[in-house]
């Protein structure tokens, strides 16, 4: 469990003051001068050896990242885009942390653009957060007052802008690239890499797209150093963590812990438990809405942490913790779920386009058990040619919460089906 002295939001349920004197008081922005002039390499290297994966779903080594970017210009101005976007089901992390822990944020982005030699951050919020986009802009006021951002960023001779530009509620832009098209003016919809955007990103230009998360943990990495965020956790899964824990719960919350914390742990010590006791628990999805859930008996062990999870075939994502209970209509609950990437797919790739709706429609089909028992193996058959099979992970989202249902509840298909030929009969 997570010690109190470690954890890096310490505002993150809002009951202190939100703005800079209050950001202030807490740590944010101090020594931030000093922590520039460690150098742009020796920051990125910090950042490699603490062990930061991105926060926003795919756990790729943020240092890593941002090694990509160009080291010399050729003219071009490089940028730095955090995705605020948050449109995952079950996922409200990042809305608390620009509502109630701003500062933190913009002086990661001062610390990732300093490191990438980017000259500006643009945030790009989901609109639907109205007032976490008016407190940053709010915040960023303050912090160009302050002389923070902006010329001469901090006293270090470095310039650095930053901007909010408000999405309009696509769940494709946050994908990095169909967010991009969408900063950029156009229509939301994913690029074909390569170019990957740390060659050509946002007008072009050299992009580093980051987590909210990712971004604003980086300052305190820094300040206390690598080690200490490294010997957090299991290796290759190392700091700290902030879970969403919703559904069939008895107090439902966002809190910070330690990666690889039991699930079952987390779930009793910060969520109050199963609504009914541990042993109504049906299944949980751990990971945000695209990933496969997970029945009772492996979240009785699993670690909440990037292997343990892809280990048992599911995934930690955006790290939001969606449990059911045995009163859920499980078939019902992912039936729904493949609604939803229909309606989301932006309809660029043919698998996207026709699989989700092909995958819903037999969903659909399932829920009443209106269906033959071989249609079961036919709708993962759809999955498979959905998956692995379109420009963005959209479509690896659509098929997995059907291919994590079929796994663990085919007998609860069969059984519908059974008793629906029953009655037909």
């Amino acid at each position: 469990m997570l010690a109190d002295k470690d954890r890096i939001f310490t505002n993150l349920y809002g009951f202190e003051d939100w703005k800079l004197a209050g950001a202030q008081k807490r740590g944010d922005w101090s020594s931030t001068k000093e922590l520039l002039a460690k150098g742009q390499e020796t920051i990125i290297e910090e950042v490699k050896a603490s062990g930061l994966r991105g926060r926003g779903g795919a756990g790729f080594s943020t240092g890593t990242k941002w090694s990509f970017m160009p080291k010399k210009s050729d003219g071009r101005p490089s940028y730095l885009v955090v995705n605020a976007d948050e449109g995952e089901p079950g996922t409200c992390k990042d809305r608390d942390m620009m509502r109630h822990e701003p500062h933190k944020l913009l002086e990661g982005c001062l610390i990732a653009c300093f490191a990438m030699r980017a000259v500006a951050t643009y945030i790009y919020i989901r609109g639907e957060f109205h007032e976490e986009a008016n407190r940053l802009e709010y915040a960023i006021q303050e912090a160009y007052d302050a002389g923070l951002i902006g010329k001469n960023a901090c006293g270090s001779g470095f310039d650095c802008d930053m901007y909010v530009h408000r999405g309009a509620g696509a769940y494709i832009c946050g994908e990095e690239t169909a967010l991009i098209e969408s900063l950029e003016g156009k229509k939301g919809q994913p690029r074909l890499k390569p170019p990957f955007p740390a060659a050509m990103g946002v007008w072009g230009c050299p992009t580093t797209v980051n987590n909210v998360e990712s971004i604003a943990v980086v300052p305190e990495i820094l300040r206390r150093g690598p080690a200490w965020f490294a010997a957090i956790g299991r290796p290759n899964n190392t700091g700290t963590k902030v879970f969403c824990i919703s559904g069939h719960v008895n107090t439902p919350c966002n809190v910070e812990e330690e990666m690889g914390i039991p699930l079952k742990e987390l779930i009793e010590k910060h969520a109050g438990g199963v609504r009914g006791g541990w042993d109504n628990l049906l299944a949980i999805i751990p990971g945000g809405s695209s990933v496969p859930l997970l029945p009772k008996d492996i979240c009785d062990t699993v670690l909440m942490d990037f292997d343990s999870l892809r280990n048992v075939k599911s995934g930690l994502g955006t790290a939001a913790v969606i449990v059911m209970d045995k009163s859920t209509d499980i078939v019902k609950a992912i039936a729904r779920l493949s609604k939803f990437y229909t309606h989301e797919s932006c309809g660029q790739c043919t698998p996207c386009r026709e699989g989700t709706g092909w995958l819903w429609r037999m969903m659909e089909r399932m829920v009443k058990g209106n269906a033959e028992k071989e249609e079961i193996d036919q709708m993962l058959d759809v999955a498979s040619r959905i998956e692995g099979h379109t420009i963005c992970a959209l479509g690896d989202a659509a098929a997995w919460p059907v291919q994590g249902l079929v796994r663990h509840f085919r007998g609860e298909i069969e059984r519908r089906i059974d008793e629906f030929t029953r009655r037909a009969a």
